[in-house]
Formats: structure tokens, C-alpha cells, sequence
């Protein structure tokens, strides 16, 4: 028969005292909130039989934050993963009780977002959107910052007036990194096709920026084309992949730096290509995974997907503690990169 956990083994594992965690269960109020949380922590690592008791406990004490998330269509199947990893962040947010309201967006046009900020800002204490650039944007983040609201921009950096606060990657670095795929395995510079999903998503333009940086510095010997957008189509993506192979059928390359890989998967695998041809695309899913596998895809650069979900919540978190007037919280994460050897 097993031993249920006592008192001193929860104590031991908390790395407590006995009569803390005794006072945990019976006087909570007396004990700091860090501690209860790493009482409840460990209570829930070894089983302990009186875990309901201390989450009532450590649930009283924790603050409780009204978060608002905007994401994109949730449709494709990247969002559909990042809201799932901002719901399991939420729920398992460690130091605070977090209310979340998360919403996806089929509609990208500005004014659709500047409203849906407006009236997500109406119930929520801290606000993050993945959004292009635009004048009504920025006039909706501003509206919210002036009323006490904290936005943060995910995935794509966001301006305004006021401060706006950042999650993503550095993409002048994701820029840099694809292109050295590229320089490194094609054997005989040539062609190389860009595809964007929209030129006012920020990171879209830095990854490109990095991408030409790169060949600046290190081999001019090939030739970038100028970037496309498939407005986050997969239909578009497509059309214009089959485009650039029918207009430059001596293409070496295809960099996919936004929207629309599905399409652009679909076209290259129908495509003749060269021997040593390189496509960088972007995150990883089922799509991105098999063209990894099969050779369609040389290399997928990719969010970490739960990190990501966390530093979200956690920085909305700091941001409604420290109030719309502080500084802007950004947060900068390394990106995974994804071969057919290690998917």
C-alpha cells in the first residue's frame, strides 16, 4: 500500500518548514504569496492529499488580471496553436489569476482592428494584438494607453505615440539566418524569390532588411528579387510561386517570410526545380513538418511556441502592474530552426 505524503514530506519538498506549511493550509493570510505558491507547487508534484485546500489558499492571495488577446484568423493553423499556448499560459500563469479573453480575426482590415482593440480595451486591464502597421491602429493602441490600458504587440513590433510593449524574435536575425541557409548550401548563386505577407507587418520588413543585409556583406553574387505579398493568402502564395518559376525558371531559392506557406509548399512541390534549390519558410506545423520530411522545404525558422505563449501573458502581466505610463516591456526570444534531420 503507498504512503499517502504527509505534512513534512510537502515540507520538505517546498523546502519549508512544517509550520509554514501548516499555516499555508490553516492562516494563509500570514504567508507571503511566493511561498504559498511554491507550497502549492510542491503539494502538487508529490500528491498531496490536502492540495484542494492549499489552492483555495493560494487562489484567495493571487491578483486577478483582465487580459485581451487579438489574434489572426484562426483558420490557419499557426494561430490556432498560439491560442492554445496563450490559454494553457493563462491557466497556468504562476503568481496571478488570469482572465483571459481571446478573440481571432478573419478580418484584417485596419478599421476592423482598430475597432476590436477599442472594445476588447472596454473590459480588459492589458491588451496584446498581432497587427500590420497602420494609422488607425496606432490611433486605437493610443486611445487605450491614454485610458490606462497597456497594449503589446505580438509577433509583429507596433508604433504610436504612447508606449507599446513587444513579443517576438528578432527578426533582423531570422532575416540573417535564412540567408545564410541559402548562401551555404546553393552551389551556383542565382535567383533568389521573396514572399511577404503584407509590407506594414514590421517583422516582415526586418526579416527582409536582415535577409539583403546579409548578401550585402557576405555574397552579392546572387540576385533577390523583389519581394511579393500574398496578404496572408495561401491562394495568393501559390499564384505567385508559380509566377516566379514561370518568369525566372533559373530560380535557385524561395524565401517565404510570411503568410501563406501552405500555398507556397503546394507550388514547389509542382515545380521543376534545380538540383541544389533552397526554400526557408516560416514555423512549424503539419504542413511545414512533412515538406521538411519530403525535401520541399530546406529549413523552417519557427516561434518556440510555448515560451512564446508564455512571455505573452507574463508580459501583459507586468505591463497592467506597472500601468500604461511606464516604459514599453519588450521581450526578445530565440527562434528554432528546423531541418528534414531534427523535425
Amino acid at each position: 500500500m503507498v504512503k499517502r505524503p504527509t505534512i513534512p514530506d510537502l515540507a520538505k519538498a517546498a523546502g519549508v518548514s512544517t509550520s509554514t506549511v501548516n499555516r499555508v493550509i490553516n492562516e494563509a493570510d500570514t504567508v507571503r504569496q511566493q511561498t504559498r505558491e511554491r507550497v502549492l507547487r510542491a503539494a502538487q508534484e508529490i500528491g498531496f492529499y490536502g492540495l484542494r485546500t492549499i489552492e483555495h489558499a493560494v487562489n484567495r492571495g493571487r491578483e486577478t488580471w483582465r487580459l485581451g488577446v487579438l489574434l489572426q484568423q484562426q483558420g490557419r493553423t499557426f494561430y490556432r496553436n498560439l491560442g492554445e499556448g496563450i490559454r494553457r499560459a493563462a491557466a497556468s500563469h504562476p503568481d496571478a489569476t488570469v482572465a483571459l479573453t481571446l478573440q481571432f480575426l478573419d478580418d484584417l482590415s485596419p478599421d476592423n482592428v482598430a475597432a476590436r482593440l477599442k472594445t476588447l480595451g472596454e473590459s480588459c486591464e492589458s491588451v496584446a494584438v498581432v497587427a500590420a502597421e497602420h494609422p488607425l491602429v496606432s490611433d486605437a493602441i493610443d486611445r487605450l494607453i491614454d485610458a490606462g490600458v497597456p497594449v503589446t504587440g505580438l509577433i509583429a513590433p507596433l508604433s504610436a505615440r504612447g508606449n507599446v510593449g513587444f513579443v517576438g524574435l528578432d527578426n533582423w536575425k531570422v532575416g540573417r539566418t535564412a540567408a545564410w541557409a541559402f548562401d551555404r548550401i546553393i552551389r551556383e548563386p542565382g535567383k533568389i524569390g521573396i514572399l511577404v505577407g503584407n509590407h506594414r507587418y514590421r517583422n516582415q520588413e526586418l526579416n527582409e532588411s536582415g535577409f539583403r543585409s546579409y548578401f550585402r556583406e557576405h555574397n552579392a553574387a546572387f540576385t533577390l528579387l523583389e519581394p511579393l505579398a500574398t496578404y496572408e493568402s495561401a491562394a495568393v502564395a501559390r499564384e505567385l510561386t508559380e509566377k516566379l518559376f514561370v518568369e525566372h525558371p533559373d530560380m535557385c531559392g524561395l524565401f517565404v517570410s510570411g503568410g501563406g506557406i501552405t500555398g507556397a509548399v503546394a507550388a514547389l512541390r509542382e515545380a521543376r526545380r534545380r538540383e541544389d534549390f533552397v526554400a526557408v519558410g516560416y514555423e512549424l506545423f503539419d504542413t511545414t513538418r512533412n515538406a521538411l520530411i519530403d525535401g520541399t522545404l530546406t529549413m523552417a525558422i519557427s516561434h518556440p511556441m510555448e515560451a512564446f505563449a508564455r512571455e505573452a501573458i507574463a508580459t501583459m502581466v507586468k505591463a497592467g502592474r506597472a500601468g500604461s505610463s511606464a516604459g514599453a516591456l519588450s521581450v526578445t526570444l530565440g527562434f528554432d530552426i528546423y531541418t528534414s534531420e531534427n523535425v
